[in-house]
């Protein structure tokens, strides 16, 4: 998909975790507006990044199925701990919560 392509709507289905959707929602709705374009675009290329690498994913998943174990050069790693950290709200944005518009 095209970078101009991207919605926020199909940012928020292209991305794989639930704690990286909801980070999505947050900065599109706690970023200032003359802010938000960047903030879109970074995560419009992190987007790319994922669906470019659907195949090697996919093959990675199908070797796995096939042989019960990852393709060699491939190995597992816990990313619980990147997972939840990501999953807290930013601390600069935390005093945001609850404002309403003036």
């Amino acid at each position: 998909m095209a970078h101009e392509d991207w919605t926020v709507d199909r940012l928020h289905v292209a991305l794989p975790h639930s704690a990286s959707r909801q980070r999505l929602l947050q900065d599109v709705n706690l970023t200032p507006i003359e802010d938000l374009p960047a903030v879109l675009d970074g995560w419009a290329l992190a987007a790319e990044h994922l669906e470019s690498a659907r195949p090697r994913i996919e093959a990675a998943r199908a070797h796995l199925r096939t042989h019960g174990v990852l393709p060699d050069g491939l190995e597992t790693r816990d990313v619980t701990a990147d997972i939840l950290r990501d999953a807290e709200p930013r601390q600069g944005n935390r005093d945001d919560r609850g404002r309403g518009a003036a």
